[in-house]
């Protein structure tokens, strides 16, 4: 019989925060174990509901959405996201330039699919939300990786950029809100970046899915504020996060700037657009309700509220471990601690992160499953109630007190 392999455009694809950990939980709770999982930003488990406007419009609109829509997605929907950018002062969108899709994730390897040749290169953060550098990988395309400097709040390293810049450079990938760092980024940074991408001819990837999960004082600045009418900048977002609605799959990429000298890349994405015939319909009628309705998430950001409750007591408990540091995240839903390692001479975070699962029941990623550099994080989740926060961390430094890398 004939050995059926996987395709040779997979070898360079990594996805490791569903990785051989996960299986490993997964294999624990088969076998009765309950295992809490601070490994996948999905609210849902953690008793953060849809609103309820939401769910009563998807209900209504399910008789009219039995069909195929637009490859592009259902107008309503698009002009609300036109509308939304607009309220900020983003007036260059047009309906056509909004294309909705089955979350962000997809539209960012549909992007990427229709850029990419082999030996492209496209410029990724490093600490990154894996898919990016998979979906370049599996595009025929280069992830090079630019460092977030955790001395100076994870922001980007601006040098490191620009010398990483070669002839085969095609964008940059800008995850602001960070995932996994939770790192805001000021407009100085980001508007440096952008005179890189003006300078070199670049196209900005803006992924933007946490941009309504801010705390304090921290401010989000749209990379399509500053790239303007002469650098191109696909901006991503959606609903997963701060409508709670990561199962429904509802997002949207929104192309912005000098559009008559991107022609044919767009008749590229239009093209694999149609190919998948369009996103989820149902989940499309969602998008106006939310993005004009009353903003729920500010309810759980503010003071008092469960996010930043939940954010700030992880953050203290984890710097009072010994050897643990953690930066506190301005945005998204995550911490990214680093461990010591004069302390913990950790060589391999995965295997790490399997010890405390097995150990503890806890379920984590390990940093290097977002392709940073060294195994000296992991990112931990922040969805839990904080009493199961501060069980999960008490864990934690039980296990790090006796632990002995091997």
């Amino acid at each position: 019989m004939p050995e059926f392999t996987q395709s040779n455009k997979l070898r360079n694809v990594l996805y490791d925060i569903r990785g051989p950990v996960l299986e490993q939980a997964q294999r624990m709770e088969a076998e009765g174990h309950r295992i809490l999982k601070l490994n996948i930003g999905n609210p849902a488990p953690f008793g953060f509901d849809a609103p309820d406007s939401i769910l009563v419009d998807m209900i209504r609109n399910l008789p009219n959405a039995q069909g195929y829509s637009d490859s592009r997605g259902i107008y309503s929907a698009r002009t609300a996201v036109v509308q939304y950018y607009q309220s900020r002062g983003l007036l260059n969108y047009d309906v056509d330039d909004v294309y909705l899709g089955n979350g962000v994730s997809e539209l960012i390897t549909l992007s990427l699919q229709a850029l990419l040749n082999d030996g492209d290169e496209i410029l990724v953060p490093t600490p990154d939300y894996p898919l990016w550098t998979a979906s370049v990988s599996l595009a025929g395309g280069t992830a090079v990786h630019y460092l977030c400097d955790e001395e100076q709040h994870w922001w980007p390293d601006v040098e490191d950029i620009e010398s990483k810049i070669t002839p085969n450079t095609k964008g940059i990938v800008l995850i602001n809100p960070n995932n996994p760092t939770g790192a805001v980024y000021p407009e100085s940074v980001i508007r440096r970046i952008v005179d890189l991408a003006r300078k070199h001819g670049l196209i900005v990837f803006a992924d933007e899915i946490y941009e309504k999960i801010l705390y304090e004082d921290a401010v989000h600045i749209h990379a399509a504020a500053l790239t303007g009418n002469d650098v191109l900048c696909l901006t991503f977002s959606g609903l997963s996060k701060a409508y709670r609605i990561a199962g429904y799959r509802s997002g949207w990429m929104a192309i912005s700037g000098p559009k008559s000298d991107a022609e044919d890349y767009i008749k590229g994405i239009n093209l694999l657009a149609n190919m998948r015939m369009c996103a989820n319909v149902p989940a499309q009628h969602a998008i106006q309700t939310a993005l004009g309705g009353h903003q729920s998430i500010e309810d759980l950001i503010l003071p008092g509220g469960r996010l930043k409750a939940q954010r700030d007591r992880a953050h203290e408990m984890l710097n009072a471990i010994p050897g643990v540091s953690c930066e506190q995240a301005q945005g998204a839903l995550y911490l990214f601690p680093r461990l010591d390692p004069e302390v913990y001479p950790i060589k391999n975070d995965e295997l790490f992160a399997l010890d405390l699962l097995k150990q503890q029941k806890i379920l984590i990623s390990h940093g290097t499953a977002f392709n940073w550099i060294r195994p000296d994080h992991f990112r931990m989740v922040t969805l839990p109630s904080v009493e199961v926060i501060e069980s999960a961390v008490s864990r934690l430094a039980v296990f790090l007190a006796a632990y002995k890398p091997q």
